[in-house]
């Protein structure tokens, strides 16, 4: 019988902040379910590819960080915080620790960096191509949703030498008057215009607080941010912005494929980062909240699953009817998204193989089922669904199998 499906708010809060990490997790999974089909066609469209992605989301979504936690500020100490909450670096798998040296100089160690020990055996050209070619520019495109004139200069970084060297990179970030202010980014510009980047930033419900933990980050920069330090109440808005970004740097994937290839393989490439990340996402919750397979797992999973998070960007139904799980996508601001190829768009357009990627995940004898109106069936089948190539690949990386000894 089932007891019904549990969604955000029935998480304790150790739960919540559980969640929020692998929200984490699962949007920087999205760059390492789209970026190998790119890299088949050349290292110079791999960074490319990369750089675009990154520069167009990032300044978005660091902005929204700033504002919801409070220290929206033109400062060194409100660029090193955003980089503690956003998934172009999530905790421990990218160890950050951040120190600030003064009002407009600081400085963070990765002691490590979950990537870098995944492209380390694929030789230094690659390691170059990530740790120079491609972070140079993100950075700063980062950097300067704070401030135009901030900029993040390498004290050292890959390739390591020696090869065990800890830190994994050393960086200092700075504020300098007497520097040219940075051109606002295009590509962030343009990804700007969609429903997305404008959605209402997630508001902190008061009624829902349990009293202890942070409320905000208006405090001092701290050297390790712990996600359990901060309020359940905020750690559930917090989780609706990972969300969004992580729908902005697939949306921005798409976007950079799109304008190097064509509209066709922008939907399959899209479609089978989709796939991919979704698949990982739901492997990893399914081990770090205990979801089960049976069918309130399964559907608790695609109630949870941060690709139909927040609600107010995806209208995404969940139901148990029987020994059924029903879906729906309904009309809402991610399927009217105009001009930018989507995991919301190539889903309403029938592209669902992300669908019974997460059902796989939860248990292989779970099957879905389209019936047509973007509504699907989750029933059990006798035979187990083979895991498809675009699952295969991400979950290849060191980011599937990553386990934290903190939250």
């Amino acid at each position: 019988m089932s007891t019904g499906i549990r969604g955000a708010t029935d998480l304790t809060h150790d739960e919540t902040a559980t969640l929020v990490r692998e929200y984490l997790m699962a949007g920087h999974v999205i760059d390492r379910a789209g970026i190998p089909y790119v890299a088949l066609r050349g290292i110079d469209y791999f960074a490319e590819v990369a750089i675009d992605e990154w520069m167009g989301a990032s300044p978005i979504y660091a902005k929204r960080m700033q504002r919801l936690m409070g220290f929206e500020a033109p400062t060194v100490e409100a660029a090193m915080k955003g980089m503690q909450l956003e998934i172009g670096a999530p905790p421990e798998y990218l160890d950050f620790r951040m120190h600030l040296i003064d009002e407009r100089h600081g400085e963070f160690e990765n002691m490590y960096c979950g990537p870098l020990v995944e492209l380390e055996p694929a030789g230094d050209e690659m390691v170059n191509a990530m740790c120079h070619r491609i972070q140079d520019p993100t950075f700063d495109a980062t950097a300067w949703a704070t401030h135009p004139k901030i900029r993040l200069h390498p004290i050292h970084r890959p390739p390591r030498e020696p090869a065990d060297r800890v830190p994994h990179c050393k960086w200092s970030v700075v504020l300098d008057e007497s520097t040219e202010d940075a051109p606002p980014p295009e590509k962030a510009e343009h990804l700007g215009r969609s429903h997305l980047a404008n959605l209402p930033i997630a508001t902190v419900d008061p009624q829902l607080s349990d009293g202890e933990g942070m409320v905000d980050y208006s405090g001092p920069l701290v050297e390790v941010l712990r996600l359990r330090d901060i309020a359940q109440a905020t750690l559930r808005a917090v989780a609706d912005e990972v969300a969004v970004q992580g729908h902005l740097l697939a949306m921005s994937f798409g976007t950079a494929v799109e304008q190097r290839f064509g509209h066709d393989d922008a939907v399959d490439l899209v479609s089978k980062c989709f796939t991919g990340t979704a698949a990982v996402a739901a492997r990893r919750l399914k081990r770090s909240l205990g979801t089960g397979d049976d069918l309130d797992g399964l559907a608790t999973m695609f109630e949870l699953h941060p690709a139909f998070h927040p609600r107010s960007y995806v209208g995404w139904e969940v139901q148990v009817d029987g020994d059924e799980v029903h879906l729906e996508l309904r009309d809402c601001p991610a399927t009217d998204e105009s001009g930018f190829v989507t995991w919301m768009t190539t889903l309403a357009d029938g592209h669902d193989l992300a669908l019974q990627a997460i059902a796989t995940e939860v248990d292989p004898h779970w099957q879905v089922t389209a019936h047509g109106g973007r509504r699907w069936t989750v029933a059990r089948t006798d035979e187990a669904i083979a895991v498809h190539e675009e699952v295969e690949l991400p979950a290849s990386f060191t980011a599937t199998t990553f386990v934290h000894i903190r939250t």
